[in-house]
């Protein structure tokens, strides 16, 4: 099955050269059925990037996906016109009254702030409050991640002596979960972050479950244990020059990067990318539509609490 997306969105056509079938609303309503809708908290800056990413992915399975795209009210985009957010978002204020089977929130370039210091905070409180009620499971990427275990469960985000940027080997910790079913044993995961949360912190919270970490014990999937929230430290969805251009875009800023690990050939940034974490992003977002929220969600989806 496809998933469903506006007609016009930009992602129609980059997915629709990429051979993913996508359904436009127009189709859409001529099918008896009822797919999983899911919510897009987008807050990183180029949104038409993450939220081509973010379908490419969501469209990879045999569920059938209505996506609707939200932004936060209280900051302004510089870097999406106000054309594309008016004719393709919302704000939470429009859809707070409706349930969702499923909800992503993206990371944000505000790693360095203090999270009550970030323009959107309450926003995102808020948020992140009602989907405790009004969404049947909620995948956080990223600062997304650092942010909701700092409101759900009070975990600190820690800086980084250095940026961590390139592709790292990782592994499940918790085989049993069904989140990491058809994986291979070590797994590559893109990561571009300055600031981590530490394992032992989020030991202490008995409600929270490491799924996976890098081989170094960096945390990379956590769970609460009923399965509603998950918490995803890399950048799965990045696609293959994605952290090229985050490199590039360091080095004209002046703050004399490192290059990415793992990720240009022979580590030389005038060649290609060598993408080695497509399979994994694919299964583990395949995974957590079927298993927990396909498989999972009332189909009345009022009944979501």
């Amino acid at each position: 099955m496809p998933i469903k997306i506006p007609n016009d969105l930009p992602a129609v056509q980059t997915l629709a050269d990429e051979n993913i079938f996508v359904m436009t609303e127009t189709r859409a309503i001529t099918q008896d059925i009822r797919p999983l809708k899911i919510l897009l908290l987008n807050l990183m800056p180029k949104k038409i990037e993450t939220e081509t990413q973010l379908s490419r992915l969501l469209g990879n399975s045999p569920l059938q996906v209505d996506l609707e795209l939200i932004h936060t009210k209280t900051h302004l985009s510089k870097n999406t016109s106000p054309e594309h957010l008016f004719t393709f978002y919302k704000v939470f204020d429009d859809i707070k009254h409706q349930t969702y089977d499923g909800m992503i929130i993206t990371g944000a370039p505000v790693e360095f702030l203090p999270f009550e210091e970030v323009e959107y905070w309450e926003e995102l409180c808020e948020i992140m409050e009602w989907s405790k009620t009004h969404v049947h499971s909620t995948f956080h990427i990223c600062w997304g991640a650092q942010a909701a275990l700092y409101y759900h469960y009070g975990i600190e985000k820690v800086a980084l002596p250095k940026k961590l940027s390139g592709v790292f080997p990782h592994i499940a910790d918790y085989k049993k979960s069904i989140l990491f079913r058809g994986f291979d044993d070590v797994f590559m995961v893109p990561q571009s972050r300055n600031t981590t949360v530490r394992r032992e912190d989020i030991e202490k919270i008995p409600s929270l479950r490491i799924l996976a970490s890098s081989l170094t014990g960096d945390p990379y999937v956590i769970s609460a244990k009923e399965d509603r929230q998950f918490f995803v430290t890399g950048h799965s969805e990045y696609d293959a020059d994605t952290l090229k251009n985050e490199y590039l875009r360091d080095i004209s800023a002046g703050l004399n990067p490192s290059i990415p690990e793992n990720y240009f050939e022979n580590n030389d940034p005038e060649k290609e990318p060598l993408v080695t974490w497509r399979a994994h992003a694919n299964l583990l977002h395949v995974n957590w539509l079927n298993y927990f929220v396909y498989q999972t969600t009332p189909y009345d989806i009022t009944e979501i609490k």
